[in-house]
This record gives structure tokens, C-alpha cells and sequence, in this order.
């Protein structure tokens, strides 16, 4: 049973940075797909940033391009995203995704198509101008 644990999420002031959390249990593979997605009120679902963990190099969304880092420690299973540069518009509930698949290709075409198989119950962050 594949579970993701999320932590990071608060309430911080525009230009802040956060950084989020979110460790994967259940899972012998060492290399799968990962990512963040969130959702603003009254808004739908959007892509923020991937990785496979496999390779290293990770993907976002034109709108956090620059602002945001992902990655991944292999050894601790957890996943990161530093968030620098905060601003209203990146409010919202965000969520961790998983998907064990195999291949940096594998995994961009999920995260794309937001087809990734395991979600997190998802993390609240707020930035208050």
C-alpha cells in the first residue's frame, strides 16, 4: 500500500519562501515518478512541478518556473519543494502525487495529463500580500 505523508504547508507573507514535504511508504522501487499539484478555491487543479527519481531533473509549470525547486532524497524517500518568491496566486491546497511507473518520459506524460496514480490528502499553503 503506497502512502504519502505531507507537511510544510502555513500561512506566509508575499515574497516568503516555504518549502514542503512529502515522504512515500509502501514502495521497494528506487526510482518512480513524483510530484506536486495544486488546487485555489473555486479553481481547478493544476500542475506544479515533477520529477523522476530515477534521473534527477525536474519539470514545472510556467508559472513557478524560476520560483520553485524540486527534488528528491532517494535515501529518505522524501520529496521537496522549495518554494521562494511566495505571491496570492500560488494560494492553494497542494498536493503530493505518485505514480511508479519507470521513465523520465513515463512520468512527464502523467504529470501532463495529471494521471498519476497516488495523491496525498494535501497541504494547505496561503500567501497574504
Amino acid at each position: 500500500q503506497v502512502e504519502l505523508e505531507e507537511s510544510g504547508g502555513e500561512s506566509v507573507q508575499a515574497g516568503g519562501t516555504l518549502t514542503l514535504s512529502c515522504k512515500i511508504g509502501g514502495v521497494t522501487y528506487s526510482s518512480y515518478c513524483m510530484a506536486y499539484f495544486r488546487q485555489a478555491a473555486g479553481k481547478e487543479r493544476e500542475r506544479v512541478a515533477g520529477i523522476f527519481t530515477g534521473r534527477g531533473s525536474g519539470y514545472y509549470a510556467d508559472s513557478v518556473q524560476g520560483r520553485f525547486t524540486i527534488s528528491h532524497d532517494r535515501s529518505a524517500r522524501t520529496l521537496y519543494l522549495q518554494m521562494t518568491n511566495l505571491n496570492a496566486e500560488d494560494t492553494g491546497m497542494y498536493y503530493c502525487s505518485a505514480d511508479l511507473g519507470v521513465g523520465a518520459d513515463y512520468c512527464y506524460n502523467r504529470w501532463m495529463s495529471q494521471g498519476y496514480k497516488y495523491w496525498g490528502q494535501g497541504t494547505q499553503v496561503t500567501v497574504s500580500p
